[in-house]
């Protein structure tokens, strides 16, 4: 009877150990499964609401600026006399949407954890409501207080001046144009000349609303101030082409000046490398001479065509300096990395300074949302901080870190209007 008990328990014994180890798994399984599926769709709730607050922050970041034109045209067109409440109107609506924009950046960050990110990103969607309320309430006063005070023959007088003063003042703005593309190739000349286009469109635009305003002046059953605002309101979009245009013209300018002594500060930054090389050993060192070898061979290509594209020499040499930078590692001694820092900094400013040139522009032609401005105003603070800080090496990682920022604003605008119907362009701002 033992025998047979033992026998009897060594078969269920193994047998309660493989359906309960069975079991086990499967519960584990099961509660692994339902645990992915929840943590799948708290991402994807976080996702939606990081969106729906995106979307709101971009409208806002838009009605601020629209807000910042309006004070505007009240102190041209209306003297100012009521723009005070506009004026504090827009100054909470710039503070919350600065608010707002730091708070988008955490519930963005991959460090964020989900449930906080959702939060976050709720908050951030209904401050961003109530400042757009706000705002709309604020310009509707203003609207209000502008039919019954404003008088439409004295504003379309004002305007106009302002349009004679204009365009005296610009004069042709393809001049500099000219000049540019006698001296580069069209790729770099791109932006003075999209500017330039801007300008003349404006212009012309400006003065077909003061024809426009000047037959419903004589005639009491139209207002004449919608026309009259629009007539401002292009004059100042014409300004703000004017200032690309002059800004433009000295970045291409200032990187035809500086591209001989870019090239020759990177063939001493190889030539120093070499010397570097012979003080490592095994893989760092294999590594390092490819790099060299690239980069020699890049250089070469750079200089071959550079005094055309003198921008995009720039860049290219700032960005090959950055990636034989990360080969050296730590090869170099603090006082190298001062030294190599200092030499590579302009390449750098410069490179940055473009680069975000043209991500400003590309968010203003794409309508990219939040992320997009997130990183345009992520790179012209790093920009800022590259200029004003006293430390070469903190100054270069900083216009670098502008550059990776400016990069990442243009894929995003560049993915923006891939996603558009018709890949056409839409207007857009940035935060700031």
């Amino acid at each position: 009877m033992i025998e047979i008990a033992g026998a009897a328990l060594g078969w269920v014994i193994p047998a309660v150990v493989v359906f309960g180890a069975s079991a086990l798994l499967i519960v584990v399984t099961v509660w692994a499964v339902r645990r992915a599926r929840a943590g799948a769709g708290a991402r994807a709730r976080a996702e939606d609401e990081r969106n729906r607050a995106g979307t709101t922050l971009v409208e806002l970041d838009d009605a601020v600026a629209d807000l910042d034109l309006e004070v505007g045209l009240s102190g041209a067109l209306y003297g100012g006399d009521g723009a005070a409440p506009l004026r504090r109107a827009r100054m909470r609506a710039q503070h919350a949407r600065d608010r707002a924009f730091d708070d988008y950046r955490r519930a963005a960050d991959p460090a964020t954890p989900v449930p906080e990110a959702r939060r976050i990103a709720h908050r951030v969607r209904e401050q961003a409501q109530r400042a757009l309320t706000a705002v709309q309430s604020a310009r509707r006063a203003h609207a209000s207080w502008v039919a019954a005070h404003a008088s439409a023959a004295d504003q379309l007088a004002a305007v106009e001046q302002r349009w004679h003063e204009l365009h005296d003042r610009i004069g042709d703005p393809r001049a500099l144009l000219r000049e540019l593309q006698r001296r580069v190739d069209p790729d770099e000349s791109r932006d003075v000349a999209d500017a330039a286009a801007a300008i003349e469109h404006c212009i012309s635009e400006s003065r077909r609303q003061i024809d426009a305003a000047r037959s419903l002046v004589a005639d009491p059953s139209h207002t004449a101030l919608p026309a009259i605002a629009a007539a401002e309101r292009a004059l100042r979009a014409a300004e703000d082409a004017e200032r690309r245009l002059e800004e433009s013209h000295r970045l291409v300018m200032q990187a035809a000046e500086a591209f001989a002594g870019e090239i020759d500060s990177a063939r001493e930054a190889i030539r120093g490398a070499l010397g570097l090389r012979e003080g490592v050993a095994g893989e760092q060192a294999e590594a390092l001479a490819r790099e060299i070898r690239a980069a020699d061979e890049e250089l070469s290509r750079i200089s071959s065509n550079g005094a055309r594209r003198p921008v995009a020499a720039v860049d290219a040499v700032a960005r090959l300096r950055t990636r034989l930078d990360l080969a050296l590692g730590d090869a170099r001694t603090a006082q190298q990395r001062m030294r190599g820092a200092r030499t590579a900094l302009p390449g750098a400013l410069a490179s940055a300074r473009a680069s975000l040139a043209r991500a400003e522009a590309d968010l203003a032609a794409s309508g990219a949302g939040a992320q997009a401005r997130v990183r345009v105003a992520d790179a012209r603070d790093a920009l800022a901080h590259a200029r004003t800080v006293g430390d070469p090496v903190e100054a270069l990682d900083a216009a670098r870190q502008a550059l990776r920022h400016a990069d990442d604003a243009r894929a995003l605008c560049a993915y923006a209007r891939l996603g558009r119907p018709g890949g056409g362009s839409a207007p857009g701002r940035s935060p700031r």
